[in-house]
């Protein structure tokens, strides 16, 4: 039934013009509808509704994740617009907070200003 339908992810903050700054502003995601109740982004086809809550409950897992080809170069960039990478001590992690899965793939997380825990996740070599 679903299988055409366009997909639409969500992210709960406690502060639509804080979480612009961070999602329209550090990450560079594209407002396309700003109302009371949620900023709209345009993240690559996708729409992200960053949606107003009275208190974020963040999840201990990531909500949100984006596939980039070189996971450190969009650490750089990432960093260098003042975002923090998280360090898990139940993973082994490269300096800059890598973790490579047994699959080959290299996974980073950051958080939102809300909590949000977020990845950039690079495809194993070759695929």
């Amino acid at each position: 039934m679903l299988i055409d339908a366009d997909l639409i992810a969500f992210a709960a903050t406690a502060d639509l013009e804080r979480s612009h700054a961070f999602y329209g502003g550090v990450l560079g995601l594209r407002r396309v509808e700003s109302s009371a109740f949620a900023n709209v982004y345009d993240a690559h086809g996708t729409m992200l509704r960053v949606t107003l809550v009275d208190r974020v409950v963040a999840a201990p897992y990531t909500s949100l994740g984006w596939g980039v080809p070189d996971v450190h170069a969009a650490i750089e960039v990432l960093v260098a617009a003042g975002v923090s990478f998280q360090r898990f001590e139940s993973v082994e992690q490269d300096e800059a907070g890598v973790w490579t899965a047994p699959g080959g793939g290299r996974i980073a997380w950051f958080r939102d200003p809300d909590g949000n825990t977020l990845s950039l996740q690079e495809p194993p070599a070759g695929k």
